[in-house]
């Protein structure tokens, strides 16, 4: 994912030069010595209005309004970032579990019985087989036509397993994309009232252009601070979930060679239904 496009690095690239180079040319305005006390005195209180804090309570409402969102955001990745670690964690662990069961048992019904004893997706999966298998008591013959069905519920149930640990994702997602751009209107907003504060004051010393600006560019910068770690955090559950979903679809695999096995040995008669559906 990338945080910004090269039309938008561009534009933020320009205004930036442009900034600098209007600040650079009002700072010749300003005397060599500072203005002596008055000087001094401008000094401390520019240094007292760019700090952070200062620059948040002198921006303007607009500009507030998109910092909090912003920091709002922030707040939301790192807790989405330890709820779902822990999740992933669980269920990853649960899985490999359920694989291992269901990888070793010689028949269905051992498989079921491992199943039980696993608060996961094998459960799901040796429930949807043995369901299908019972639909289909009047047409085992038909072992090719059987194992297809148990393969189609066999899937449905992989995707719902890879929907449902992906939730919370993407918030992620849309945190990591559109941020950079509020905070970019954040900065064009400010700016904007920058330069509307200097055509009011008609002033063009250094001290009514860069606390406006410093402003404009700490919105930017809660941009930058939410989206960075979002984009960060998103692709590496990306890669955790497709490790867990690896794990679902071997268990699947695993469950449809118990399948096939029973089928190949005439295994699964009425008898053998009757034990699977207890």
């Amino acid at each position: 994912m990338r945080l910004l496009p090269s039309a938008v690095h561009r534009f933020i690239g320009g205004t930036l030069v442009t900034l600098f180079a209007a600040g650079a040319a009002l700072a010749q305005d300003v005397p060599a010595d500072g203005g002596g006390v008055a000087g001094q005195a401008l000094d401390m209180t520019m240094a007292a209005h760019l700090t952070p804090w200062g620059m948040f309570m002198q921006a303007d409402w607009v500009v507030k309004t998109v910092m909090i969102g912003l920091l709002l955001a922030s707040v939301a990745t790192w807790t989405v970032l330890i709820a779902k670690s822990v999740e992933l964690r669980r269920a990853r662990a649960v899985q490999r579990a359920g694989f291992a069961s269901v990888d070793s048992a010689q028949s269905l019904a051992q498989a079921i019985q491992a199943g039980s004893r696993e608060d996961g997706v094998l459960a799901e999966m040796t429930a949807a087989a043995s369901l299908e298998l019972r639909l289909s008591a009047d047409a085992l013959q038909d072992v090719d036509g059987v194992k297809e069905r148990v393969a189609l519920r066999l899937q449905r149930i992989e995707a719902t397993a890879g929907r449902r640990i992906a939730v919370g994702t993407g918030l992620l997602a849309t945190i990591g994309a559109t941020s950079p751009f509020i905070g970019l209107f954040g900065t064009v907003w400010g700016i904007m009232n920058a330069f509307i504060g200097i055509a009011d004051s008609k002033a063009t010393n250094l001290a009514v252009v860069a606390p406006g600006i410093a402003e404009a560019l700490l919105a930017t910068a809660f941009g930058l601070i939410a989206a960075i770690p979002a984009v960060v955090i998103y692709n590496h559950f990306t890669r955790q979930i497709a490790a867990y979903r690896g794990l679902v679809a071997d268990t699947g695999a695993a469950v449809m060679r118990i399948v096939s096995r029973d089928l190949s040995r005439g295994m699964v008669g009425r008898a053998d239904l009757r034990l699977v559906a207890e």
